[in-house]
């Protein structure tokens, strides 16, 4: 079973300054003349953790990680102008091109491979392979699922029952724009209050078993604030695509090298998302990490995920 690389620390990290306001964190890890890799973290609004550079091989990758725009060490703190998925992807390729990378590997996992993709679909020839984890299509079918009283309510109603209790009373209508009205609103305290229920409903579905730590980590009122507003700003925007615009454009990637890697028991995400990306992308390979939720940590996903990257060093 292949577990994390050691721990490995920046050789090098800077704010880009991507537009008049938003500056967003970049920072390199690895080797400095290894091939170069893209870690395109989830969300929207998760921002990078430390265990996202030990997904690779430090001695024969230059990992490059980034925090979008209005989240992690990225400011400003929280702002959601300019924020869409347009600006996310010409984000990444001014990191490509301000660190002189020509091609580069890309990888993402649930927002992120949502991210990775639109942006492979927009700029081919600037990516080498995709290394991708549960999957989301961004289609209204797949935000109902677990934000709007969809199937995941049914699986843990115990659970959204809880963050349906951090609505005010007497709110018939507990979906993603109401939770957003509430979030961008002037009351801050219910604002926080809402975030913090809905980062904790979501972040609760992720792991196969439960995982207390795992959810106090990514749930902290820094996190839990960017998490939950940046999820529903773009998913009230329908995430800024076209009604299933990735999936309508996969000819525009079907030659590129792609693993992707998706829990069977994903509840966030669940599996037809990677199995219609598969059916798009006939010549990819699709891992069921099998005893597996949502979570990148999962020891079998992690596996999959970690020999994929040894996987694409060989192309």
């Amino acid at each position: 079973m292949n577990e994390f690389y050691p721990e490995i620390s920046p050789f090098n990290d800077f704010l880009l300054a991507v537009d008049e306001q938003h500056k967003i964190y970049v920072e390199q890890c690895g080797n400095p003349d290894g091939q170069p890799i893209l870690f395109i973290h989830g969300g929207p609004g998760a921002g990078c953790s430390t265990n996202d550079r030990r997904f690779f091989d430090p001695e024969k990758y230059r990992i490059i990680l980034f925090d979008q725009r209005g989240c992690g060490r990225s400011h400003p703190h929280g702002c959601l102008d300019n924020n869409d998925t347009s600006h996310l992807v010409s984000d990444i390729e001014q990191i490509r091109q301000h660190l002189n990378i020509e091609q580069w590997h890309v990888f993402g996992g649930s927002w992120g491979s949502t991210l990775a993709l639109v942006y492979a679909q927009t700029h081919a020839n600037s990516v080498i392979s995709l290394v991708l984890r549960g999957i989301f299509l961004a289609r209204d079918i797949d935000t109902n699922w677990t934000f709007s009283g969809g199937g995941a309510t049914r699986i843990f109603p115990d659970y959204w029952q809880e963050y349906l209790s951090a609505l005010p009373a007497g709110e018939s209508q507990p979906g993603v724009h109401t939770a957003y009205n509430l979030m961008t609103g002037d009351d801050k305290a219910l604002a926080m209050k809402v975030a913090k229920a809905w980062s904790i409903w979501e972040i609760r579905c992720c792991t196969l078993i439960p995982d207390q730590a795992f959810v106090d980590a990514a749930t902290g009122d820094k996190s839990a604030w960017t998490l939950a507003r940046h999820e529903a700003h773009f998913m009230v925007n329908d995430c800024f695509l076209k009604p299933n615009e990735i999936l309508a454009n996969c000819d525009k990637i079907e030659n590129i090298p792609t693993v992707i890697v998706h829990g069977r028991y994903d509840i966030v995400c669940p599996f037809d998302n990677a199995w219609l990306l598969h059916q798009q992308l006939p010549n990819s390979t699709l891992i069921a990490s099998e005893a597996s939720g949502h979570a990148s940590i999962e020891p079998n996903t992690k596996h999959h995920l970690i020999a994929a990257t040894q996987q694409m060093l060989e192309i």
